[in-house]
């Protein structure tokens, strides 16, 4: 999916229920990009890897692929890249909340709540006022509707990690940032299946080491636009 160019604000506002304190909003400019409409699925992971190759625990071909390391992830994206000639990469974190927010600045790109209705997650701790599901798994990229931009499963279903280290947000407003040059462990991002609403926010972020891998953490796919 084209992601336009534009600018917006990263983080959360003081007001949002349940924010953290590593959410505070800063001013970022971002070049056009395309993102995976989906999660990288179980069937894309084993077309690059082998079809042998599947660390999933939730099987199935249209399942997202979980249980990945960043290492995991980025060994498929060198062998992706040598495939097609192209150039993907990892979502910056900047990336990847512009993207999930579509052009929104509420808590989450489908207003100021989420159900489980609309995304996969832990239905037993809402967010605001709506328990709902828990289905104490992933489920098909596209179950539920996309984002006002096209995308799919950006909160819940699994965790995604990005290619940034984690880091304390300047307040000065920046162009295509990279992350923290000095962290030592990645962000992910957009919450999973086993975590409950608030995880899910456009603005939560999680400081991750680079050996984890569990069954709610994916990723999807960014392609610098040329």
């Amino acid at each position: 999916v084209r992601i336009p160019a534009g600018s917006f604000k990263m983080g959360s506002p003081y007001e949002e229920p349940l924010r953290d304190d590593d959410e505070n909003q800063h001013d970022i400019t971002l070049s056009s990009f395309y993102m995976s409409k989906y999660e990288i699925t179980q069937a894309q992971w084993k077309a690059v890897m082998g079809a042998d190759n599947n660390p999933s625990h939730f099987q199935g071909d249209n399942l997202p692929v979980e249980k990945v390391s960043y290492l995991d992830v980025l060994e498929f994206i060198t062998k992706l890249n040598k495939m097609t000639q192209k150039e993907y990469r990892l979502p910056t974190e900047a990336e990847w909340e512009y993207a999930c927010r579509a052009g929104t600045t509420t808590p989450f790109s489908m207003g100021e709540d989420i159900t489980t209705d609309q995304a996969n997650y832990n239905g037993n701790y809402a967010y605001k006022n709506k328990t709902g599901i828990y289905r104490e798994k992933t489920t098909e990229v596209g179950t539920f509707a996309p984002n006002a931009w096209g995308l799919y499963d950006m909160h819940g279903n699994v965790w995604e990690w990005c290619g940034d280290m984690y880091g304390a947000y300047t307040d000065e407003p920046q162009t295509n940032p990279t992350g923290n040059p000095d962290g030592n462990t990645l962000v992910v991002r957009g919450g999973s299946w086993d975590n409950g609403g608030s995880n899910c926010r456009s603005a939560f972020r999680v400081s991750t080491p680079s050996f984890m891998c569990d069954n709610f953490l994916g990723f999807r796919l960014v392609l610098p636009k040329k």
